[in-house]
């Protein structure tokens, strides 16, 4: 069984309080990730650059968690994954996606993927296309409460999808016994540029 939940006695009051304290943390790091990549300035600049971001990492340390950041609860059963490589509020290396479900059970997303996420030159990196699949495709699969784990995916590039504003849709085709199956694309203005389909297992632990 996974070790990675615990239950906080937070409100929903006091999750959007630390949000509002977290995410921007989190946007000034994205910014100063992009920044470093496509910064131009002198020797000079970057050594100074450095200092304050060794302060300020060492300001930060000064009281953290042990370990990863899991997926906490609040009292309601509000999930934070906020640690997540995808959509982790906290994470400055997530997109992050904020993943819509629609009326009719499939999922959405539009999202930017910037200078962080390169692979090919201008384009983003077939690994980032395959993440970003696979967690979509793991939230259409999802069940309130119902454990399901990634067993297999298959990822077709169809062609190199370009860096900037781009969406992701999946949707459940249907259910055997304990596997559910999952299709889903990325797709830029121009249509699909990355698909993949996936069977997600409920494992045996969550079962029992």
């Amino acid at each position: 069984m996974l070790d990675y939940t615990h239950v906080e006695d937070l409100s929903a009051a006091d999750i959007a309080r630390l949000r509002a304290v977290y995410e921007p943390l989190t946007a000034s790091v994205r910014e100063l990730i992009d920044a470093t990549i496509r910064t131009e300035v002198d020797a000079d600049a970057v050594a100074a650059a450095k200092a304050e971001i060794d302060s300020a990492a060492a300001r930060l340390r000064a009281a953290q968690r042990d370990g990863s950041f899991g997926i906490q609860f609040g009292a309601d059963g509000d999930p934070m994954p906020w640690g997540n490589a995808v959509i982790g509020v906290r994470n400055p290396c997530a997109p992050p996606l904020v993943i819509r479900k629609e009326p009719d059970g499939s999922v959405k997303s539009d999202f930017y993927l910037g200078a962080a996420f390169e692979g090919p030159p201008g384009h983003v990196h077939g690994g980032v296309s395959a993440k970003i699949l696979d967690h979509i495709l793991g939230d259409a699969a999802s069940t309130p409460g119902v454990h399901r784990l990634t067993g297999t995916i298959t990822v077709r590039y169809r062609r190199l999808t370009p860096l900037g504003r781009l969406r992701s849709e999946a949707r459940v085709t249907h259910t055997d016994g304990f596997k559910t199956y999952a299709v889903g694309h990325i797709a830029d203005s121009t249509g699909v540029t990355v698909d993949a389909e996936a069977v997600f297992i409920e494992p045996k632990w969550a079962r029992d």
